[in-house]
């Protein structure tokens, strides 16, 4: 079991940056991969991006290409999404997810692959 800690959120206004944290314990994560996901109000959880904990490649949603990047700090076990030049369509809660990574390359975009969870963090944008 993993245990995820996720903190960092806020009401921002549209532009703004935010960067959020996500604290994990309990295992080592080697073999797994880290991802953020958002559920707006009414929608979805969506995926927003991912790390394989073991050799740093990150991936992230086309919706926030460039705008949003995720790191890892090997020493601190946390994982971050910088979030930069956020939209108003970007207000969410935000959660971290943990799970074992596919088995080659790549991260699993969907939330049932993750089996371990943050408790989430809203962020709200206004425009």
């Amino acid at each position: 079991q993993v245990q995820l800690v996720e903190s960092g959120g806020g009401l921002v206004q549209a532009g703004d940056s935010l960067r959020l944290s996500c604290a994990a314990s309990g295992r080592t994560l080697s073999g797994y991969g880290l991802g953020w996901f958002r559920q707006a109000p009414g929608k979805e959880l969506e995926w927003v991006a991912a790390i394989r904990w073991s050799g740093g490649s990150t991936y992230s949603a086309d919706s926030v290409k460039g705008r949003f990047t995720i790191s890892r700090d090997n020493a601190k076990n946390t994982v971050y999404l910088q979030m930069n030049s956020l939209k108003p369509e970007d207000t969410a809660v935000y959660y971290c997810g943990a799970g074992p990574s596919p088995p080659y390359s790549g991260v699993y975009v969907s939330s049932s692959m993750y089996n371990n969870w943050g408790q989430g963090t809203q962020v709200t944008v206004s425009s």
